[in-house]
């Protein structure tokens, strides 16, 4: 019959830990979190924020591959992490509050009891730390860049980022870290550390995949792990992220169901939208050479942000940029551009894409990677390509501001000698990455979406006792970085969870 809990979770990322935390707090219910990788408890790499670059294709990084890409770049290899924190132990850190008008946009979408106000609960509720970058850790080459991003782009320099309501502007980042140990804070270290081995209700297994979630009349009642069989009495939550969540539901037979039997998979249950929906925020970059060594200062050597909002209209920005101060070179080097030895980067960014892609499976064997499909600058209006040409300008604006324009010895790539929109556009998509945001896969909406996934209350359409907390269920891609988000649907989602099964509720937070 296999081990039985009350709650299991599947996948212990950026809401899954979130989600496991919260359901333990009732002592009264036996919690199962299961994680594919390995703890990240004592794992230097993983915790110290500024070693995150070298974790890239490392061997936590599931390094899932793009198909071809017409009008984009399709060499970006997108890191997952399997690891306990998931991507908030695998990422920069970089802490946004969720715009109001993100959230409205989901409640536009079909997301009734997501309305701005009703989360701002859930964002006072995080025990995450997080701060504007130490003044110990601020580059000067950076200080310098701020006033002379702000002066170029017409913005404020060195906003409160989570300030209500938000600025465009230039500075130092908020960063989810400790100034003092250089440790990260991710849904691992702020939810699961002060609990392990201290809450005798929650059962945290790691380097244990999930490969199937198995249903009897319409309810899901256990999973098949690589090692057993472990049941639920109340609820499953799957937050096995963009990629991994639709890719297990597929394995299982949940979802399209003439594609499921084109592979020979039994079909549990028909879902068409699972997979559809596939958003991320695409951005490209520009390179310079600095004309003297660049200061160690750092936090994760991308520790500056510039937002502007170009068209007017929704006052949320429709471009941003990280600085990078080392050269992510990934997709120049490819086209045989030089890697300077001390330069920075610019990398704008489309803060809300409009173009949107699908995965799927390409087999039912659960080693073969699925396809991902992000249909890159594919928008009919061509709104994704404008915003990266117009970034690229006023990037090479930016660089020709004092003071930042004293550190520049040159610009690497594109080069001087592209400057029409058709140039700046090609290179612009030849060498676009990702800003490790897929999301959107199993999307939430109203009974009436055909394509939704979950409902409002996070729950599988037309299953019982099935419900996913992750960024597959986001309708429409958030402006800025998702992480502080997917803390929130954590959030959320325990509370749904409780209020549904009949869950006591301690609001504490999560400790011992």
């Amino acid at each position: 019959m296999g081990e039985l809990y009350d709650y299991v979770v599947v996948g212990g990322g950026t809401a899954g830990a979130v989600v496991a935390a919260r359901l333990s707090e009732d002592a009264d219910v036996e919690v199962c979190l299961i994680e594919a990788g390995p703890t990240d408890v004592g794992y230097d790499d993983v915790l110290q924020l500024r070693r995150w670059l070298g974790l890239l294709e490392g061997p936590i990084d599931l390094a899932y591959t793009t198909t071809l890409q017409p009008r984009g770049n399709a060499h970006i290899v997108h890191s997952r992490a399997a690891v306990l924190g998931g991507c908030s132990s695998h990422n920069t850190q970089i802490f946004f509050k969720p715009m109001p008008g993100d959230w409205q946009d989901w409640v536009d979408r079909g997301a009734e009891g997501w309305e701005p106000d009703g989360m701002e609960k859930y964002y006072e509720r995080l025990p995450t730390k997080h701060q504007i970058v130490a003044e110990k850790d601020r580059n000067p080459l950076l200080k310098d860049w701020i006033p002379a991003a702000a002066e170029a782009a017409g913005v404020q320099a060195n906003p409160d980022w989570n300030a209500a309501p938000f600025r465009d502007g230039a500075g130092f980042l908020d960063v989810g870290y400790d100034p003092e140990t250089g440790i990260r804070s991710s849904s691992s270290v702020a939810y699961l550390h002060p609990i392990m081995g201290k809450r005798p209700n929650l059962t945290v297994l790691t380097d244990t995949w999930v490969r199937r979630v198995n249903l009897e009349n319409g309810r899901a009642v256990s999973v098949n792990t690589d090692n057993g069989t472990i049941r639920a009495e109340r609820e499953i939550i799957v937050s096995g992220g963009s990629v991994d969540t639709p890719r297990l539901l597929l394995l299982s037979g949940i979802g399209p169901a003439d594609d499921l039997r084109e592979l020979g998979i039994e079909v549990q249950h028909d879902l068409p939208g699972v997979g559809e929906n596939l958003l991320d925020h695409p951005e490209s970059i520009i390179i310079w050479e600095l004309n003297r060594p660049l200061p160690p200062e750092g936090v994760m050597d991308a520790d500056c942000a510039l937002f502007v909002n170009r068209l007017g209209g929704d006052p949320r920005p429709d471009l941003m940029y990280h600085t990078y101060q080392l050269p992510f070179t990934f997709n120049t080097e490819r086209l045989g551009y030089p890697v300077p030895e001390h330069c920075i980067c610019m990398t704008p960014n489309i803060p809300r894409s409009r173009s949107v892609g699908r995965m799927w499976l390409l087999s039912s064997n659960p080693e073969i990677k699925p396809a991902l499909d992000f249909r890159y600058f594919t928008d009919a209006d061509g709104y994704d390509e404008q915003t990266i040409v117009d970034g690229l300008k006023i990037a090479r604006e930016v660089a020709n501001t004092e003071p930042f324009k004293g550190w520049i010895k040159r610009e690497v790539a594109p080069g001087p000698k592209i400057t029409s929109d058709s140039d700046l556009s090609e290179y612009g998509r030849a060498v676009h990455h990702t800003v490790y945001h897929p999301s959107g896969t199993c999307r939430m909406g109203a009974a009436n979406d055909d394509l939704a996934v979950v409902d409002p209350q996070l729950r599988v359409r037309g299953i019982e006792g099935l419900s996913i907390a992750d960024g597959s269920i986001f309708p429409t891609m958030p402006t800025v970085n998702p992480m502080v988000g997917t803390f929130m649907i954590g959030e959320k989602a325990a509370d749904l969870v409780r209020q549904r099964t009949g869950s006591s509720v301690a609001t504490a937070g999560a400790s011992a």
